[in-house]
């Protein structure tokens, strides 16, 4: 039997490259994801789940999933709007705070036991909106913040059973996240992230041997540059 793995939103972006990612390490891979309409993926072992997470119909079906070789849980499905925080309304908000931190609060509470048996690990997506001040993102860089933490906690609270937790601080990476944005990243070289290089932060932390923890990881582009979308 393969060891298993759990990413969230895996439909796209940097989710569908960990999970390719994980797919090319052995793994059998359970994608969790609204629309797999335009996912690439085609190998057998991955095992698409399509539903949105913040209804109880998504969570009943992962609660069909056979865990017991459980050994890698990614939270990485995240959503943000950007904007002065008193045009947020209270849908985007609570949105932002189900998606970005209640869900994987939530799923890191269900499958924890199993992963400190297996002596797997939590791997949480966060964002450098969560280590810096954010301005136009208060929320989304609220709920990452948050995430950040909830990992460094996580991580004291069951590294005597084994258990790894790490948490992966990208910074811009080209992917639809900004679709709500008035802004995306530049074109320059060396100005943006990929989301190959979080699935590669991914395979680094895996790497490790057993008794070492990457808590966290940042990854930065060499250069800072955004620019406006073009109208």
């Amino acid at each position: 039997m393969k060891d298993i793995a759990i990413v969230t939103g895996a439909s796209g972006g940097i989710g569908e490259k960990i999970a390719e990612t994980l797919l090319a390490a052995g793994y059998l891979v359970y994608g969790i994801g609204r629309d797999f309409c335009k996912c690439a993926i085609k190998d057998e072992s991955f095992i698409r789940i399509s539903g949105d997470l913040l209804n109880m119909e998504a969570l009943e079906e992962l609660a069909k999933i056979e865990t017991n070789h459980l050994k890698v849980l990614v939270n990485n499905a995240g959503v943000a709007w950007y904007g002065l925080h008193e045009e947020m309304n209270a849908g985007k908000i609570q949105n932002m705070v189900r998606t970005n931190l209640e869900v994987p609060m939530l799923l890191s509470q269900r499958y924890i036991r199993i992963l400190r048996k297996n002596k797997g690990i939590i791997i949480n997506i966060a964002s450098v909106s969560g280590l810096y001040n954010s301005p136009h993102g208060a929320v989304y860089g609220a709920t990452k913040a948050g995430l950040i933490h909830f990992g460094r906690t996580l991580f004291e609270e069951n590294r005597k059973y084994g258990m790894k937790v790490c948490t992966i601080i990208p910074d811009m990476t080209e992917t639809n996240l900004y679709r709500n944005a008035d802004f995306e990243t530049s074109r320059e070289e060396g100005a943006y992230l990929i989301a190959e290089d979080i699935a590669d932060g991914v395979r680094y932390v895996l790497a490790q041997r057993d008794g070492v923890n990457v808590t966290e990881l940042t990854i930065r582009p060499q250069f800072h540059r955004i620019q406006r979308k073009k109208p």
